[in-house]
């Protein structure tokens, strides 16, 4: 492989990498940069998405336990909603065949400028945790609608899993943004394993260079995370606008170029 060749392509590679882990492990959106990188430097078409999948669940893996340790959920709780991810990702790769990913593409220009005006236009947005002023199994079944509906997008299509679930925890069960952060890297999680368990057995991933790149990729969802925990709402709010916003327009460039 080209990339192999060049210890300085190597280090640009690995650099965005651990730049991309460092922005999703805030607000999702990561694939954003890993992938054209990927490709950029050399990696075959066939072995792309398995690749990053293994980079990026390892580099996921770091920040869903960073925040988990610092963020107490009931273990019930969490086993619902890892549940319903499974199950969600699993149907939703099934139906691949069935919905045509253009349409998928033009529902989310429909969707991301409301999603994105909605962040910054609400500038008390998962400020403070309103999650138990709903009972118990409101929770749940919101929490498990959610963990399934926007996994099922995530096995069609993909781009902004981590954001969307971020948003729609924070406005339908009332989790400050920190507390949804930290919920959506865990189904993040679940849903990159499942789609690399799949990659894994169909022998479409560089495990090499996968395992290379993971470890910039965990480098960076260590200090993402570690930023976001320290600084909370006030640093992932603007990244998920961010993100939502490069969302679209990579989305209506791959459309129209």
């Amino acid at each position: 492989m080209e990339l192999l060749c060049s210890h300085a392509n190597y280090l640009v590679l690995a650099f965005l990498i651990f730049l991309a882990g460092f922005i999703d492990s805030m607000a999702g959106g990561g694939g954003l940069i890993t992938l054209p990188a990927y490709l950029h430097f050399g990696l075959p078409l066939d072995r792309l998405l398995g690749t990053n999948k293994l980079s990026s669940s390892l580099g996921t893996a770091v920040a869903a336990f960073k925040f988990l340790k610092e963020l107490r959920f009931k273990k019930e709780f969490l086993f619902v909603l890892v549940f319903f991810a499974a199950l969600g990702s699993l149907l939703g790769a099934r139906a691949v065949s069935l919905v045509p990913p253009e349409m998928i593409r033009y529902l989310l220009i429909i969707v991301l400028p409301p999603v994105a005006f909605f962040i910054i236009s609400r500038h008390r947005l998962g400020l403070t945790d309103h999650s138990s002023d709903l009972g118990e199994n409101a929770l749940l079944a919101r929490g498990g609608f959610i963990a399934f509906a926007v996994s099922f997008y995530d096995g069609m299509l993909g781009p902004g899993t981590g954001t969307f679930l971020a948003v729609a925890f924070t406005r339908f069960c009332g989790y400050d943004l920190l507390k949804a952060t930290a919920l959506s890297k865990l189904l993040n999680l679940v849903s990159n394993l499942a789609a690399l368990a799949a990659f894994l057995v169909l022998g479409l991933v560089d495990i090499r260079l996968g395992l290379a790149m993971a470890a910039a990729g965990m480098a960076g969802n260590y200090l993402g995370s570690h930023l976001a925990l320290k600084k909370g709402t006030w640093i992932i709010r603007p990244a998920l606008f961010l993100v939502a916003n490069a969302l679209l327009a990579k989305i209506i460039w791959d459309m129209v170029r």
